[in-house]
């Protein structure tokens, strides 16, 4: 760990810091084959929120899909999961011509480096195995998340409060690694790395940022032990809302990159901030040669998915249009499977109109 301290103070000192992209992995070039991707969760404990009274009893009955979001809004000790609703979601995606599942593990998997931070009912390893197998006879791509975000890090229990030291490191290192080999070296790994601001955790008890060059630096750190694996970095985008130079000047082009925006309105003539802001960002990684996989969701609003192919096909080069990704952000529980099911609805309609344009 002591190396990558030097390394950074080194570049920090010589004024060089905006230069390590080029020091990264060269940029990969996309596959001919458009991603069609869903985000699922293993592990839904990603935010530490206070969440009403009711909810706090791990055995309360959910039964609408809103109620089931509420309870798993906090952090969970047991798998908050329905297998079930996970094989119905797989076969509805297969059916439906998408080739993509990018997994939330968290803490929804016992770790052979850290057993400790499983919580009760995660999966071994000998199990995700036969998931991952099941998914690629389904034509599905797995594709592993570990959301290393201090808003979404709740997963990695005490870990989540050794922010940046030694032993926080080595953790990452560990389970990145762990993971690459679980997943039998996949083309993607998702470091999630988003919404890393105070004003994102009001609700938590304990809150840590980084920023400036700590920020940076910790992510050149999971990049490069991503790309030690053979494999391609992938992350949200929207520290571009907010600091968009520094963005672009330190970003690698490496990295592959989703931005987000689940609203309705696209024309940049007509939206009002911040809005504006967020669909803008899909021309702006185009403008600076970034490889994308734009995600919309029907988390607000239903038309939102083929909104954004719409949009995004018009304004991404094919060249650097990797593809397209929904993410419902509900728990994989049974009273969400119907909005799960009109994700993956939205994305074919999407997907033809798509081909159909063509």
């Amino acid at each position: 760990m002591t190396d990558r301290r030097k390394f950074i103070k080194q570049v920090t000192a010589a004024g060089i810091l905006a230069g390590v992209p080029d020091l990264l992995l060269p940029q990969q070039k996309p596959s001919e084959n458009m991603i069609w991707a869903n985000l699922l969760h293993l592990s839904y404990n990603m935010w530490e929120d206070s969440v009403p009274l009711k909810y706090r009893d791990q055995n309360y009955k959910c039964t609408t899909c809103q109620e089931a979001r509420e309870w798993a809004h906090g952090l969970r000790h047991e798998l908050t999961f329905d297998e079930p609703v996970w094989n119905e979601l797989l076969t509805a995606m297969a059916a439906a011509g998408m080739n993509m599942v990018i997994i939330d593990l968290g803490d929804g998997i016992i770790y052979e480096s850290h057993p400790e931070i499983a919580v009760k009912n995660a999966w071994k390893p000998e199990k995700l195995r036969d998931e991952l197998a099941k998914m690629r006879k389904l034509g599905l791509e797995p594709v592993p998340k570990l959301n290393f975000a201090t808003t979404h890090d709740i997963w990695l229990k005490d870990y989540s409060r050794m922010v940046s030291t030694d032993i926080y490191y080595g953790v990452c290192k560990d389970l990145i690694e762990e993971v690459s080999i679980l997943f039998d070296k996949p083309r993607f790994f998702h470091l999630g790395m988003d919404e890393e601001l105070a004003s994102y955790q009001t609700r938590q008890d304990h809150v840590v940022v980084r920023q400036n060059d700590l920020w940076w630096g910790d992510l050149y750190f999971l990049i490069g032990e991503v790309e030690k694996n053979g494999i391609r970095p992938w992350v949200w985008s929207d520290y571009a809302w907010h600091k968009p130079d520094q963005f672009f000047r330190k970003m690698p082009k490496s990295v592959l990159q989703s931005n987000w925006y689940y609203g309705s309105g696209f024309n940049l003539d007509t939206l009002t901030e911040p809005n504006k802001t967020y669909v803008k960002l899909y021309n702006d990684l185009e403008i600076n040669g970034y490889d994308q996989v734009p995600t919309g969701s029907n988390h607000s609003v239903p038309e939102n998915f083929e909104l954004t192919v719409e949009y995004c096909s018009k304004v991404v080069d094919p060249s650097r249009l990797s593809g397209f990704m929904t993410a419902p952000w509900r728990p994989t529980l049974a009273p969400c499977l119907e909005r799960h099911k009109e994700a993956v609805t939205q994305v074919a309609r999407a997907k033809n109109k798509f081909k159909t344009k063509k």
